[in-house]
């Protein structure tokens, strides 16, 4: 009898909507999207060499990746909402440690940011995997890129500019939107998301679930898309400005470029829509396909440098597509019961693009000059368009009920 006393808000945990998993996202994006142009600016401050502070980004890769992939076997001791917790207060050690500015805490710092960033990504795709329909995983996707525009289109001028001010400045505001993710939250209260009982067997070591997503084509291809997404990603943002400044372009041509790109993330909506009439596996190949070849092409032109950036932002426009739709193929493709584990796998695909991307251009610049960046990404798009072709044909597709008309 007491029950009906007491409010409705406090007796149940509301159910988490696509509009609140949006807002996390936005949040994380404000940390990152701050951190991104202001953090390497510190790390070079500390180290005073480029060549130490390629050295320290390529271990916090390793040790991001590392760290992500125990994040499942942490969460079977630890409560995922503990776990995530956990991940905002990593950003804020990265914080203060930045804010130290020596050359022992920077790099600690970038690996603590490194660490949370996987901590929370494992623990939030879970979350949406547990509350969001298939059906709906699309436009989830969609609506978390629109709330995370307007932070990665800011962030990166805001950082810098703040940096130029007062070198703490940038991690103070970092710092304050990690906090504000944090208790947001908290206050969404998603608890330890939707328990799953498994049939009876032994507990898997760490990284024990690696053989079960090997045995999984189907996850493996999708975690290829991402990979392959990403390291699109990571030549558009590195190396379209070095082309810039070698070609006599100027320096604020690739962040211009990069911030007209992310306006493009408030038209992920109308992507998604365009996604659901062609299904995922077509609205994948056609990104992966046209993407790659603008890629090759921007290469190939060099001689003509305009020409080049006006290709890669052409190209630009599908990697915005393939972040919509290019990993429904993994989410769509995940057991109900290993969802944090395969959260963990699937997040590797930024810590692994990290470390590829740029050991592959180390590589083709001993025989290649910059161009020839381009046109290897550009081929290992095409690779993706041709593993693409292997996807089911329905995939994505909403079906009727059985039964029913």
């Amino acid at each position: 009898m007491v029950n009906r006393y007491i409010p409705l808000a406090l007796r149940h945990s509301p159910t988490p909507r696509i509009e609140h998993f949006a807002l996390l996202a936005g949040l994380e994006a404000a940390v990152r999207g701050t951190l991104i142009s202001a953090m390497p600016l510190a790390v070079y401050a500390a180290l005073k060499d480029a060549q130490a502070t390629s050295l320290v980004y390529f271990l916090a890769g390793i040790v991001a990746l590392i760290w992500g992939l125990m994040v499942p076997w942490a969460t079977r001791l630890i409560p995922r909402r503990w776990a995530y917790t956990g991940g905002c207060l990593l950003y804020l050690c990265g914080m203060a440690l930045a804010i130290l500015g020596t050359w022992w805490s920077v790099p600690l710092s970038l690996a603590c940011n490194a660490m949370a960033t996987a901590t929370t990504f494992v623990c939030f795709n879970a979350y949406v995997l547990d509350y969001v329909d298939r059906a709906n995983l699309g436009r989830s996707q969609s609506t978390q890129m629109v709330y995370a525009a307007a932070p990665w289109a800011i962030g990166p001028l805001t950082g810098v500019w703040l940096n130029d001010r007062w070198a703490p400045a940038p991690f103070l505001l970092a710092g304050a939107f990690a906090v504000t993710l944090l208790v947001v939250f908290w206050v969404l209260r998603l608890g330890n998301g939707k328990q799953i009982q498994r049939a009876r067997r032994p507990a898997v070591n760490p990284l024990g679930y690696l053989g079960r997503f090997f045995r999984q084509p189907r996850l493996i291809a999708g975690w290829w898309f991402a990979v392959m997404r990403s390291c699109g990603w990571w030549v558009y943002v590195v190396y379209l400005p070095i082309f810039s400044i070698e070609a006599g372009l100027g320096d604020k041509v690739g962040g211009i470029a990069l911030s007209i790109t992310n306006a493009l993330l408030f038209a992920a909506p109308a992507i998604n829509r365009i996604g659901r009439r062609l299904s995922v596996r077509r609205s994948v190949r056609v990104a992966f396909g046209l993407c790659g070849i603008l890629f090759l092409a921007a290469g190939l032109l060099a001689v003509l440098p305009w020409a080049t950036v006006a290709l890669t932002m052409a190209a630009s426009i599908f990697l915005v597509m393939l972040d919509v739709v290019g990993g429904l193929p993994f989410l769509m493709s995940v057991k109900p019961s290993e969802r944090t584990e395969m959260s963990a796998v699937y997040s590797s695909f930024r810590d692994v693009s990290s470390i590829l991307t740029p050991g592959a251009a180390w590589l083709v610049l001993w025989v290649a000059p910059l161009p020839g960046i381009f046109v290897a990404a550009g081929a290992g798009l095409l690779v993706s368009w041709a593993v693409a072709g292997r996807l089911h044909p329905r995939l994505g597709v909403l079906r009727p009920s059985r039964g029913r008309v």
